[in-house]
């Protein structure tokens, strides 16, 4: 997945630099040449990556970076920061529907990870936030992730809405959207097949599942 494999080329690159005894222009500009490299790789518009790398190495000139004895802490924790405004700082807390389900869909790439992200965020919600969620299988295109998501879903005892491959995914989203609603589930996670941009039919397609759920993004 993209942001774990990001996550781990980040910690390479942070556990290099704690080996160097002082930050110098030469090893700050081969450690900013990776985290572009790694940050393009997990497919981050390269505009947003030659602002975000610009920023960096501002602040860490600006902040006398170079003159420290161990440079380390104050730069990692200046890239953190960074990477915490590029993905959105601020308060980011889930807006739960009062007296209806709270619809979750997941949108994405192709083998972005959204069917086991489905459910991570169904245990996180059951088990640290007392909800009661109900998991729903939309992608009808691979008939593997209704099966994938079947065991996850028993494996967090958590119950999954499946109409098969045979029922369009707009229909699927409404009545489990109505299901949800009548039995009073707190949260409705709707997995959705992989997409790409230029996939007018399966663009059009998430459009319809939105107006059928009344999805309004938070």
């Amino acid at each position: 997945m993209a942001f774990e494999n990001l996550t781990e080329k980040l910690s390479r690159i942070f556990k290099k630099i704690r080996g160097q005894a002082r930050l110098t222009e030469s090893n700050m500009d081969e450690m900013l040449k990776e985290i572009r490299v790694a940050l393009l790789e997990a497919d981050v518009n390269y505009k947003v990556v030659k602002e975000f790398i610009n920023n960096v190495k501002e602040k860490a000139i600006g902040q006398e970076v170079y003159t420290k004895l161990n440079p380390s802490q104050m730069i990692t924790k200046i890239v953190h920061d960074e990477l915490e405004t590029l993905l959105g700082g601020g308060e980011n807390e889930i807006k739960y529907q009062a007296n209806k389900p709270t619809v979750i869909l997941l949108v994405g790439l192709q083998g972005s990870g959204k069917t086991t992200t489905a459910g991570k965020l169904a245990y996180l919600m059951k088990n640290k936030l007392h909800k009661k969620v109900l998991l729903a299988a939309g992608d009808i295109y691979r008939p593997a992730a209704i099966d994938q998501l079947e065991q996850i879903a028993k494996s967090i005892d958590v119950p999954l809405f499946k109409k098969g491959t045979d029922v369009s995914p707009v229909e699927i989203s409404k009545e489990a959207k109505a299901l949800a609603f009548n039995d009073h589930y707190d949260v409705l996670i709707i997995d959705t097949a992989g997409r790409i941009a230029i996939d007018e039919a399966l663009m059009e397609e998430l459009n319809q599942i939105k107006k059928v759920v009344d999805f309004t993004p938070c």
